[in-house]
């Protein structure tokens, strides 16, 4: 091996490699993190922290639910099921319902104060949401079926409020 007259320029030089190759390490497993985490989100599931009255008295006004992505990847919605779903209204604000009806079924559509009931079908690659609070939510009632599509996830798992006169509790299968 042969040594330059300039040592100064060579050891800038290993500096400048090391310096780089520790930042492009960095970055790559700040990449490779990064897919990881997006993938948990999208495939496995999130927390939600659920606002409104709609779903009470099953779930509060800001508790906080797991929703599980699973099912919905697997077309394992049933009705009964509480899922998060897009709203059809504003594609940036998701809603939390109750699965009412999938496609085929024929489904309430009046309101529990309406004398004469209302019924519809539920399209293909639909189901029909409704909050259980019913005198209290907008949903399928007021906006129709909604796409299967916009289903995020099922809710599995509630976690109550440390702030609620009982200590933190978890419940499983709503």
């Amino acid at each position: 091996m042969k040594r330059c007259n300039v040592c100064c320029v060579c050891v800038g030089g290993e500096m400048f490699r090391s310096a780089l190759g520790k930042t492009l390490g960095f970055v790559g497993y700040t990449i490779q993190y990064g897919c990881i985490a997006h993938c948990a989100f999208e495939y496995i599931g999130e927390f939600v922290a659920c606002s409104g009255p709609s779903m009470e008295p099953t779930i509060t006004s800001h508790g906080v639910v797991f929703s599980e992505r699973l099912s919905r990847h697997l077309c394992r919605i049933e009705n009964g099921d509480i899922v998060i779903a897009k709203s059809p209204f504003d594609p940036h604000m998701n809603v939390c319902k109750r699965v009412i009806g999938l496609e085929g079924d024929k489904v309430c559509t009046s309101g529990p104060s309406d004398i004469f009931k209302t019924h519809q079908y539920v399209p293909k690659g639909h189901v029909w949401l409704e909050g259980d609070n019913l005198r209290n939510s907008t949903d399928s009632r007021s906006y129709g079926p909604v796409p299967y599509a916009l289903i995020r996830g099922r809710v599995c798992l509630k976690v109550r409020r440390a702030t609620s006169p009982d200590p933190a509790h978890i419940h499983f299968n709503l």
